[in-house]
């Protein structure tokens, strides 16, 4: 019982005989698998050698993917710098186009408020125009009534009727003191 004690009492770095079958058992299937090459399992050559043939190749294949995911990306860069220049380029254009609407409009906004202001012009031009023909007529108007007054007055004050001479001077008199604004002469 005494041989058994140690048995039991075994740590993580006790040595036994079950490490040691499971460490002579570890190399012999490494040196299977380096050196043995199992065709029937559809392997070619020991399976060490193969794996790695294998995992060589699939990095390869990995790589080789890298890589023309890389160029695709380069090409996919190149396209997206060449669709924003020719998206600045668009919008330099509609701005260009904007400007000169804008200037259009400007010019037009002019040429309309002057075409305006001449339009004013003109009216208030014609109205003072008809202002002073319709003043002309109105002082044709006193001045024939004040004249068929100044000859009822004079024939009434003097009663005597006077030529058209003395008529005419007598009005033109009366409507220089009517203009003038004393009403004496």
């Amino acid at each position: 019982m005494i041989l058994a004690a140690p048995l039991l009492d075994a740590g993580p770095l006790t040595f036994n005989t079950t490490l040691i079958v499971e460490l002579v058992a570890f190399l012999l299937m490494l040196g299977f698998l380096t050196y043995v090459p199992l065709p029937f399992l559809g392997i070619p050559k020991p399976v060490f050698p193969w794996i790695i043939s294998v995992a060589e190749a699939r990095q390869r294949e990995i790589t080789a993917q890298l890589d023309a995911a890389r160029k695709e990306r380069e090409e996919a860069d190149a396209r997206l710098k060449d669709a924003e220049a020719k998206l600045a380029e668009a919008r330099r254009t509609a701005q260009t186009v904007i400007d000169g609407a804008s200037k259009s409009a400007e010019q037009l906004r002019q040429e309309l408020r002057q075409k305006a202001e001449d339009e004013s012009k003109r009216t208030i031009e014609a109205a003072r125009k008809e202002i002073e023909v319709e003043r002309d007529k109105a002082m044709q108007s006193v001045r024939s009534e004040v004249a068929g007054m100044v000859i009822t007055a004079t024939e009434k004050v003097i009663g005597v009727s006077l030529d058209a001479r003395q008529h005419q001077r007598l009005i033109e008199e009366a409507i220089e003191e009517v203009a003038s604004g004393d009403g004496r002469s």
